[in-house]
C-alpha cells in the first residue's frame, strides 16, 4: 500500500524545510523538497550602489555570513580588477576557516549526532555512550563543543570586529591589520581549539587523522581503541546501522576551490569529481544554469546566473519550492566538504567514495577529516602574516562592469554574480550550496541531489518523521535561508 507523508518543519536545520515523501512497501519511492520561505535579497540589491552588497549580502545568513562576504567581495574585486595583497589573502582565509570549522563542529555535535540518542536506538550497545556524549542540550561532549566553539570565535572578534556580519572583508583585502602581538594571541586560540579536537573529537593528533590514506587504515585505527574520541564512536554506530547504504549522492561533486592562496591556487583544489570516471575534471562555470521549472519563480528557460532572474510567481503551475534547480552541464551535482576532499585528492575519502559513493557515512567522515586538515593550515597562515606589509589594496569600480565571486562555504560551492550599469547594481544573483543539494526537479523531471538520495530510504511502521530520512537530510547539512536568498 502506498502513502504520502509530509515531513517538516525539521528541527536542528537552519531555515524552513519541508519534504514530501511517497512511500510504498516501507520505502521512499519519490521525494520533493520544499524550501518554504522566500526572502528576496537578490531583488533588494538591484539599483543600489555596488558596495552596498558588502553590508546587505552577509545578512542572508547568520551562520555563514563570512562566506557570503567573501563571495560578494570577490565579485566586486573581479569587476574592478583589484588584487588582494598576501596579508589580506591569509586574513580572509583565517576568517573563512574560523566560520567553516565552527560550522563543521556544530553540525557534528548539535545537528547530526543527537539523532542517535533517540529512543528508537535504545537497544543498541552504544546507545548509553552516545546519549552521554551527544544528547541534545545535555550531552557532555556536545556542551564542551559549544564552549570550544565560543572560544574559537574570539578569532573572528580580533580579525573582523564581530561575527556574524563582519564588515572588514573588502574587495581589496582585509580592512583590519593584524599586529605582531595579536598574531601570538591568535595562535594561542588556534592551539586551544586544536587541543579540544585532539582530546575530544579525535582522541589523536590532527596530523594522524589527516594522514589516514584508506578505509583499511581507518579501520585499523578505529579497532585500536573503539571508544576513544568521537570519530571512533561515529564509526562504530555507522557500521552498526549501515549508514553507508543511506542517501547515495548523484555521483558527481562540485568544488570551486577553498582557501585561495596568494599565487591564485587553492589550499583545497577546485574540480568536479566523477565517481564513474574516478577522477577530477575542471570546473566550467559557464556551464552553470538555473532551472526554475518547479520553483515559484518566473521564467521558463534555464539561465546562467549572469543572466538570472528572481521574480516571485506564487501560483506558478508545477511549482513546489522557492529554490531554483542549478545544474552543471545539465547534470545534478553534490557539493560540500566531501566535494572539497575529493577534488583535493584526500586518499581516505577517495577510497571510501570509490567503495560506496557519497552517502551519510562518507559526508560526515569528510567533514571530520576536513577539520583535521584545515586547522593546521590556519597555523601556517598566521605565521605567514607580515605585520608591516599591507592587508588591503584600494579598488576603483568602473561605472559599467561585471564580476563573479566564487568561494567554498562550509556546505559547499557558493557563487555570486554581479552586473553594474551606470554605477548601480543592475543584476545580482547567488547560487548557494544548499541550492545545489536541495534543488527541485528540472525541466526534464530529474530530481535534485537530496530528492534522489531520499529514494529507497526505509520508513518504519508508525513513523511520521522517519529517522532514516532525518539522517539523510542532516548529512547534507542544509542552510535553507541561503537557498532562498
Amino acid at each position: 500500500m502506498s502513502q504520502r507523508l509530509i515531513v517538516g518543519p525539521f528541527n536542528r536545520v537552519e531555515g524552513d524545510l519541508e519534504v514530501q515523501l511517497d512511500i510504498a512497501d516501507g520505502r521512499v519511492t519519490q521525494a520533493r523538497v520544499n524550501a518554504t520561505m522566500y526572502r528576496g535579497f537578490e531583488q533588494m540589491l538591484a539599483g543600489r550602489a555596488p558596495l552596498d552588497a558588502l553590508v546587505i549580502v552577509p545578512r542572508i545568513c547568520g551562520i555563514c555570513s563570512v562566506s557570503q562576504s567573501v563571495a560578494a567581495a570577490r565579485a566586486i574585486a573581479d569587476a574592478s580588477g583589484v588584487t588582494v595583497p598576501p596579508n589580506g589573502v591569509h586574513t580572509i582565509n583565517l576568517m573563512l576557516a574560523c566560520e567553516n570549522l565552527a560550522d563543521h563542529l556544530s553540525h557534528f555535535y548539535l545537528f547530526f549526532m543527537p539523532d542517535f540518542t533517540r529512543p528508537v536506538y535504545a537497544q543498541q550497545p552504544w546507545f548509553a555512550e552516545a546519549n552521554r556524549r551527544f544528547a541534545a542540550l545535555a550531552g557532555e561532549h556536545a556542551r564542551a563543543a559549544v564552549a570550544a566553539r565560543q572560544r574559537w570565535f574570539e578569532i573572528m572578534g580580533t580579525l573582523g570586529g564581530k561575527w556574524p556580519h563582519t564588515l572588514s572583508i573588502q574587495p581589496g583585502g582585509s580592512a583590519r591589520a593584524v599586529e605582531a602581538a595579536e598574531r601570538i594571541r591568535l595562535l594561542a586560540k588556534v592551539r586551544e581549539f586544536r587541543a579540544f579536537l585532539e582530546t575530544t573529537t579525535f582522541g589523536a593528533p590532527l596530523e594522524e587523522i589527516a594522514a589516514l590514506d584508506s578505509e583499511a587504515a581507518l579501520q585499523r585505527w578505529h579497532a585500536a581503541d573503539p571508544l576513544r574520541g568521537d570519530l571512533r564512536l561515529f564509526l562504530t554506530l555507522a557500521a552498526d546501522l549501515g549508514l553507508e547504504t543511506l542517501g547515495r549522492g548523484p555521483g558527481r561533486t562540485l568544488s570551486f576551490g577553498a582557501y585561495r592562496q596568494p599565487d591564485g591556487s587553492h589550499a583545497l583544489a577546485d574540480g568536479v569529481w566523477s565517481e564513474s570516471l574516478g577522477r577530477v575534471q575542471p570546473v566550467d562555470t559557464g556551464a552553470i544554469r538555473e532551472d526554475a521549472t518547479h520553483a515559484w519563480l518566473a521564467g521558463e528557460a534555464a539561465l546562467h546566473p549572469s543572466e538570472g532572474l528572481t521574480a516571485p510567481m506564487l501560483d506558478k503551475p508545477g511549482g513546489y519550492t522557492w529554490n531554483k534547480a542549478p545544474r552543471l552541464g545539465g547534470e545534478v551535482v553534490e557539493t560540500g566538504a566531501i566535494a572539497r576532499q575529493l577534488a583535493s585528492g584526500q586518499p581516505l575519502i577517495r577510497d571510501a567514495v570509490a567503495r560506496c559513493g557519497a552517502n551519510v557515512y562518507t559526508r560526515v567522515l569528510a567533514r571530520l577529516v576536513e577539520l583535521a586538515r584545515v586547522l593546521p593550515m590556519t597555523e601556517q597562515w598566521l605565521t605567514a602574516l607580515a605585520p608591516r606589509e599591507p592587508f588591503f589594496h584600494a579598488d576603483r569600480l568602473p561605472a559599467d562592469a561585471d564580476g563573479v565571486g566564487l568561494t567554498e562555504a562550509a556546505r559547499g560551492a557558493l557563487g555570486h554574480w554581479v552586473s553594474v550599469r551606470h554605477g548601480r547594481i543592475e543584476r545580482y544573483q547567488i547560487v548557494a550550496p544548499t541550492s545545489w543539494n536541495f534543488s527541485p526537479r528540472d525541466a526534464a523531471g530529474t530530481p535534485g541531489a537530496l530528492e534522489a538520495a531520499l529514494e529507497g530510504a526505509p520508513v518504519q511502521p508508525g513513523e511520521d518523521t522517519p529517522v532514516a530520512v532525518q539522517h539523510i537530510v542532516r548529512s547534507f547539512d542544509p542552510c535553507m535561508v541561503c537557498t532562498v536568498h
